[in-house]
């Protein structure tokens, strides 16, 4: 730690303050005004692409909202959380890198198993139903087969 010292025009006053080389100072009051603003353009955009209907297809708008929300949480890590690759030796960073590895590959690896689980399971309908009867040739002088009747409890 270092004390630096400051003193008035007069020479009467002196103020100490104590900084720490390894410390990197919080946002300005810009940045916190940027961070703001971004975020709630981040918010009104998707906010009016869902009220307004925008587009047809629904999925489109999900993914749309998806990577506002991504945007706007870099936005906030770099804003609000002040991380960068100077803050803690580019400690945060490289932690951050590591979570969202570990999130991807819990994500990828979880839709992969239920794929595959849904792909090799028993069909939709569990094999409760019958298959319709095949026409079977009908003798002469007889009848015929009866009509399927397909009864279901639930």
């Amino acid at each position: 730690m270092s004390a630096k010292t400051a003193t008035t025009e007069s020479g009467s006053a002196q103020v100490h303050v104590l900084a720490d080389e390894h410390q990197v100072g919080h946002g300005t009051r810009k940045d916190y005004i940027t961070g703001f603003v971004l975020a709630a353009i981040l918010t009104a955009i998707p906010f009016a692409l869902v009220m307004g209907e925008v587009f047809a297809n629904p999925r489109i708008t999900a993914f749309l909202v998806m990577g506002f929300a991504v945007v706007q949480i870099v936005v906030h890590m770099v804003y609000f959380l002040h991380m960068n690759t100077k803050s803690e030796g580019g400690w945060t960073i490289l932690a951050l890198i590591f979570t969202l590895t570990l999130v991807l590959i819990t994500l990828v690896g979880s839709v992969w198993v239920m794929y595959h689980l849904d792909t090799n399971m028993m069909p939709a309908d569990h094999g409760m139903h019958m298959p319709a009867p095949q026409s079977m040739p009908v003798e002469p002088g007889t009848a015929g087969p009866a009509p399927a009747t397909h009864q279901h409890n639930h």
